[in-house]
């Protein structure tokens, strides 16, 4: 049987319409689409696809979002508060752009989006400063204080006591002895040897340096060995800014190979 489409336009656009469903029904010896099925023969069904339905659902329910699209974090403020609202507001999650601002602008920055936001999802940027690692701790403290339990780390060339502090700090067990990390780590990164150590456990010298001064405790030190310093990743390619010029087309699937790589070794 050569069964063909009686009508090309109508199955151009119902090609376009992809949030909506679709049957191919065959009349006469001929295929059509229909969006409801009424006592003909159906031949195939397309369901429809949203935007929601994209994406990981595990990178969803983690973050609490209905779209899987993340947006920031683009340094000196660029995205802004408004930005960051605007992605909650809709379902999806955006990053302010914290690195280049002082710690009181950061701070202005948390009290608005707490206040306006409430419980929906949003993030600040921690931007690896290797020239000030004082202001680096001091943005972490400041996280902490206010509760800014998800970040994105940008620029990191290695892990510094700054970011495992704030992965760390307040990692405990739950009833059923499993580890519960209460501050989420995005990081981005264009290089496979920096993912590497994301996608690792943090650094022990760095871990124990943090239990010397009082930072976290021997318990959480301990459990440390467990979790790894992201959970998330954005692969950055060219950028414009600190990137290595990567296509992504090729870099994506090289942090995704890393990432079961990794996930095979520590479990």
């Amino acid at each position: 049987m050569s069964n063909k489409f009686s009508d090309d336009d109508a199955v151009k656009k119902t090609i376009m319409q992809v949030t909506r469903p679709a049957y191919v029904i065959e009349e006469q010896d001929n295929l059509s689409f229909v969006e409801q099925l009424k006592n003909q023969k159906m031949r195939a069904f397309v369901p429809g696809l949203g935007p929601d339905a994209l994406g990981d659902d595990r990178f969803k329910k983690r973050h609490a979002l209905k779209y899987p699209y993340v947006a920031g974090a683009m340094a000196n403020g660029i995205t802004s508060a408004d930005m960051v609202k605007a992605m909650a507001q809709n379902g999806m999650i955006g990053f302010l752009g914290a690195g280049g601002l002082s710690i009181e602008q950061i701070k202005t920055n948390i009290i608005s989006l707490q206040k306006d936001l409430k419980d929906k999802p949003f993030g600040f940027n921690l931007i690896h400063s290797l020239g000030d690692p004082d202001h680096e701790m001091a943005t972490v403290e400041l996280y902490l204080k206010y509760g800014v339990s998800t970040i994105s780390a940008a620029a990191f060339m290695r892990m510094t006591p700054a970011l495992v502090y704030y992965r760390v700090k307040g990692i405990h067990e739950d009833s059923k002895g499993r580890v519960v990390i209460p501050n989420k780590v995005i990081a981005k990164v264009s290089r496979v040897e920096v993912a590497r150590k994301f996608f690792s456990p943090p650094p022990t010298e760095m871990v124990d340096a943090l239990v010397d001064e009082g930072f976290i405790t021997h318990r959480q030190a301990a459990m440390a060995a467990e979790i790894p310093v992201a959970e998330d990743l954005t692969a950055e390619a060219d950028s414009g800014g600190h990137t290595d010029n990567q296509p992504a087309i090729s870099l994506l699937p090289t942090m995704l190979a890393l990432a079961d790589e990794m996930q095979a070794r520590h479990g």
